[in-house]
């Protein structure tokens, strides 16, 4: 770690990850919304639209939203959004290096881990793979650095504790 006011690298790393993760989720929450509201012309639209090409993946997406009904989609709206606001909770408040944060994080991606260690079990995907070796990364170091950052979050809060230091 360096001078202090400069956030550490793994650090800066992890907000960009997690503020990217955030707006993704983001995204994605709204477009489920709004495919629920469009969901009857999503319908007629996968009907009538043979796409080919590199818009095989726009058919495969649009098949996998129409033949989940409106409820299931509305679940996964609300959860997606609700896991894009914790998300960026989480980016906001490492940001501002608050202990409080680190341990949302520490917790949120811990328990995460079996879940996607259990889904590389059905299947390795290479995005199920990054995702999992991010998770891993982040939870390792903050884990790993959490005492370092926290006792230097203390010693800016409270400048006495450095002068309390004798020099050597």
């Amino acid at each position: 770690m360096s001078k202090i006011g400069k956030r550490p690298n793994g650090l800066i790393a992890i907000v960009v990850y997690k503020a990217f993760t955030g707006i993704l989720l983001a995204v994605t929450s709204i477009s489920i919304f709004l495919a629920i509201e469009n969901f009857d012309q999503l319908q007629e639209v996968a009907k009538s639209v043979t796409l080919v090409g590199k818009r095989g993946m726009i058919a495969w997406v649009l098949e996998k939203v129409v033949n989940l009904s409106p409820r299931t989609l509305l679940f996964s709206g609300l959860a997606t959004g609700a896991y894009a606001v914790v998300t960026s909770i989480e980016a906001v408040g490492l940001w501002y290096e608050q202990s409080w944060a680190r341990w949302l994080v520490i917790f949120v991606v811990g328990i995460s881990i079996p879940a996607e260690i259990y889904e590389l079990t059905k299947g390795i995907s290479p995005v199920k793979l990054v995702v999992f070796l991010l998770n891993l990364a982040i939870f390792w170091y903050l884990i790993r650095e959490f005492p370092k950052l926290k006792s230097e979050h203390e010693s800016k809060l409270d400048p006495e504790i450095d002068s309390e230091i004798p020099e050597s």
